[in-house]
């Protein structure tokens, strides 16, 4: 299989990957400069630095630069410890991750969710809308949309491809609409689910979510009010807070950060 071929489908299928690439080496090595090894986000791959230890160590240093988005250089001795090799020679490493764009899915293809979708264009995301109405959910009323999908709210996400590196944003036109798609939003992957609504929306929400089964640590994933606490109050400048709060979320998702607290744009 062509390693750059399957990068293109990985890309165009929204899957990451990493490329580690043998940059320099001296002495006995079991590949020469220019060598891949391609990683997929499952730990799968194709290609070879080696084989061995030393292979296994390149693969789970690719997981890493795929979820930190940061690409490494590592430099390796070969010997006894690298799959019995005692040549001692060396190799260096340069590891880039590959991520698709973001994945952003809109439900709720009203005032928000159109200018969610063009801030969104801005950053070169992909973008699906989602809306059970036929004059809602078409290119004519989303136009920045990459895909605008007609559907149930009860079934729409089956009709997606959700990973982790997709975020959604639940802005449909009732409540009881709401809780039907964050109910079917929790069951899947994605890295960022934003609701837009009120401090008290939430709390009536997280009641429903647990009184139907799901732990308030998986119901906590439902971030609402979504979008930073800006004073936002028209669409565009909602769609602003979101996207906003979306990159922090990515930024910093191993910390908490003090601006998640407070009342953030939106009503319900």
């Amino acid at each position: 299989m062509d390693i750059y071929q399957e990068i293109v489908r990985l890309m165009s299928n929204g899957q990451s990957a990493a490329l580690a690439t043998i940059v320099q080496s001296s002495g006995s090595c079991p590949q020469k400069d220019g060598a891949k090894l391609l990683v997929r986000d499952d730990g799968s791959f194709i290609g070879t630095l080696g084989g061995g230890s030393v292979e296994a160590q390149l693969v789970q240093t690719a997981l890493e630069t795929i979820g930190t988005e940061t690409p490494r250089t590592v430099s390796l001795v070969l010997n006894e410890q690298h799959g019995g090799h005692v040549c001692g020679g060396r190799m260096q490493v340069f590891i880039e991750p590959l991520n698709p764009p973001l994945h952003l899915v809109i439900v709720g293809a009203g005032h928000v969710g159109r200018a969610l979708a063009n801030a969104a264009r801005l950053h070169g995301w992909r973008i699906t809308v989602i809306d059970d109405r036929e004059t809602f959910a078409n290119p004519a009323n989303v136009a920045a949309a990459d895909q605008c999908i007609l559907a149930d709210f009860a079934n729409c996400l089956t009709q997606v491809a959700i990973n982790a590196r997709t975020c959604m944003l639940i802005a449909t036109r009732s409540h009881e609409h709401d809780f039907t798609v964050a109910a079917a939003a929790l069951r899947t992957p994605a890295g960022f689910i934003g609701m837009i609504g009120s401090k008290r929306k939430k709390a009536v929400l997280t009641q429903r979510l647990t009184a139907a089964g799901f732990g308030r640590e998986i119901a906590a994933r439902i971030i609402s009010p979504a979008g930073l606490a800006i004073g936002a109050v028209t669409p565009e400048e909602i769609a602003v807070s979101v996207i906003a709060q979306i990159i922090e979320h990515r930024r910093n998702r191993d910390q908490q950060n003090p601006s998640h607290s407070g009342d953030r744009a939106g009503g319900g």
